[in-house]
């Protein structure tokens, strides 16, 4: 029986070398593929025969230089017969969503753009949908809250209470507001009020030239409320419900892009960057399931059970 157990304990440390050996050499075979697919890397990453290009906007919206490089390219790539936003996004900053907006509206200066909503899109997220000839939403979708928010806190009386004081040496009364660990003054509020109210401004703009939309009736929906789906569409900034089905039948109906077109997305990571994650993914699977999933000791709460 001890000889079983031995022979067994065994076989399981021989399984996890093999296990780790196995998972190193997979590693090294696709950093290899990837450092050589990274040399011969083509200079575009839309090239090839007509098509729609699909722009997925996921997650928080921040500046992305690859990402503008890559629309500005598709502005110009005649393959591209139309683009088509994918947006389930909460927003970002403000900064990045002008970048994205201003992407777009090149290529909307050139050829068919198509917003799909899918289950956000808000702030910065339905900044993106602006340039796009054609709006769609689900009926469900959360959109608008179009405004522009600061947030800040103060810590002063929480260090106050451990018994300690910050000090911040300035060459000017407004170069640390807001401070985490000072109340705003009075002065540095108005400042950063006159801040928030120039964002914003510049957000309703975009949001009545977009939607051809009266200034003053942009104003009144930019108070940072959200809107559903049918609600926008209601208010003027949605065109329709649809999703992407409804979107091609558009752009066949209205722009002659035929919906028999197949549709590739932007990808700005590079062959080399999807091998390296593919390995990396599929390493930590390995060992995952091997190490911890055969016979080690396992601690998850399962509520389901």
């Amino acid at each position: 029986m001890s000889l079983d157990a031995d022979l067994l304990a065994d076989r399981r440390r021989l399984r996890r070398r093999l296990t780790l050996w196995r998972a190193l050499a997979i590693f090294a075979l696709f950093g290899a593929l990837a450092l050589v697919a990274g040399i011969r890397e083509p200079s575009t990453m839309l090239a090839g025969g007509a098509h729609v290009l699909r722009l997925p906007v996921n997650g928080f919206i921040a500046e992305d230089r690859r990402l503008m490089q890559a629309l500005d390219r598709a502005a110009t790539d005649d393959s591209v017969r139309a683009v088509l936003v994918a947006i389930d996004s909460p927003g970002g900053t403000v900064a990045g969503g002008e970048a994205l907006h201003g992407a777009l509206a090149r290529i909307a200066e050139r050829k068919p753009v198509v917003a799909v909503m899918g289950a956000t899109a808000a702030s910065a997220g339905y900044m993106a949908a602006l340039p796009a000839h054609r709006v769609l939403a689900r009926d469900a979708t959360v959109t608008g809250s179009i405004g522009v928010l600061l947030q800040t806190f103060n810590m002063a009386e929480l260090l106050g209470r451990i018994g300690v004081q910050a000090t911040a040496i300035t060459s000017g009364p407004l170069k640390d507001q807001p401070s985490l660990f000072r109340p705003l003054t009075d002065e540095g509020r108005a400042a950063l009020d006159r801040v928030v109210e120039d964002l914003h401004a510049q957000f309703v703009s975009m949001v009545a030239a977009g939607r051809r939309m009266d200034p003053a009736r942009a104003r009144v929906l930019a108070d940072g409320r959200v809107f559903t789906g049918r609600q926008a569409v209601e208010a003027g900034l949605v065109d329709a419900i649809g999703g992407e089905r409804e979107a091609r039948a558009w752009l066949a109906a209205e722009r002659q892009v035929p919906d028999s077109l197949p549709i590739r997305d932007v990808n700005v990571r590079s062959t080399a960057e999807r091998l390296l994650s593919s390995a990396t993914e599929g390493f930590m699977k390995i060992l995952l399931s091997e190490w911890l999933g055969v016979d080690a000791p396992r601690a998850l709460w399962q509520p389901s059970r």
